[in-house]
């Protein structure tokens, strides 16, 4: 993938708006000049800095933008657009990710919604509900940052770091996704066991569907990762037919046999889907 982009340059907010000094900023990855001004021409007048680019840029290079949203076309990509999504969104998991493409399968919608995508629009759409689907994304975001004064803590042999979405053993990041961060968080915040659907509409943001084995999938991944990197001890418990609980527990059978069989260290493991 070339770093290179054809980039339109960055539009100015329309005379008279009071947002010059926090506008939002916005890249639109899409190669339909006409449906890029018009949106341009749209945004002019509630202020957002908007960036338009017709070929693929690199994930360093979206993390230089200091982007609040982006608005991506998949086809921009290419054949690696999946592997490119899950990079953004596990890079940079503050960042609203609007998938905005042509006609798709309900596995490719659920798929991209599943690697960290916000939400999923079928082209031609109009811009106004683009934006308006932009703005639901953002206020998603800014309900679940967490607060800046919010320290590091350790529980069991985990240093948990939410100002980078890391959980480390002795410095060695356990390398989770964005998904599986959060879950680690919300889990390990709470004196409870939570319920399934209570997860995954505290996590992604919306109510789970009838079957849904998400939750399920990605704590198993957490749990992965957790046994690789802190092999003594055991952290989320399942409470069959309803849910986790999060309790560091030492485990004596793993921690006597250790040191003759040593664990992967997490850093091997893939990112979750």
């Amino acid at each position: 993938m070339s770093p290179e982009a054809t980039e339109a340059p960055t539009r100015s907010p329309a005379s008279g708006t009071q947002r010059s000094s926090s506008r939002l900023r916005l890249l639109v990855l899409d190669r339909d000049p006409g449906f890029t001004q018009v949106l341009a021409n749209r945004l002019d007048a509630v202020g957002w800095e908007l960036r338009t680019v017709s070929n693929p840029v690199t994930v360093d290079a979206l993390v230089t933008m200091r982007l609040n949203a982006l608005v991506l076309d998949l086809a921009v990509i290419g054949p690696g657009s999946w592997e490119y999504l899950e990079r953004v969104c596990a890079r940079m998991p503050a960042l609203a990710v609007v998938i905005c493409t042509g006609p798709s399968s309900v596995a490719q919608r659920v798929r991209g919604l599943r690697l960290g995508a916000d939400a999923w629009m079928t082209k031609p759409c109009h811009a106004e509900e683009l934006i308006s689907v932009v703005e639901a994304a953002l206020r998603r975001h800014r309900r679940a940052e967490m607060p800046e004064l919010v320290q590091t803590t350790t529980i069991g042999e985990l240093t948990v770091r939410p100002d980078l979405y890391q959980a480390y053993v002795n410095g060695q990041s356990l390398e989770l996704t964005a998904r599986e961060f959060e879950i680690l968080q919300l889990l390990s915040q709470s004196d409870r066991v939570l319920r399934r659907e209570e997860i995954y509409e505290r996590v992604w943001g919306y109510a789970m569907a009838h079957g849904d084995r998400s939750v399920d999938v990605f704590v198993r991944k957490l749990r992965q990762k957790l046994r690789a990197g802190s092999p003594g001890w055991n952290y989320i418990h399942t409470h069959f037919g309803v849910g986790y609980r999060f309790a560091p527990e030492p485990d004596v059978e793993a921690g006597a046999g250790c040191d003759e069989h040593p664990a992967p260290r997490a850093g091997s493991a893939l990112l979750g889907v």
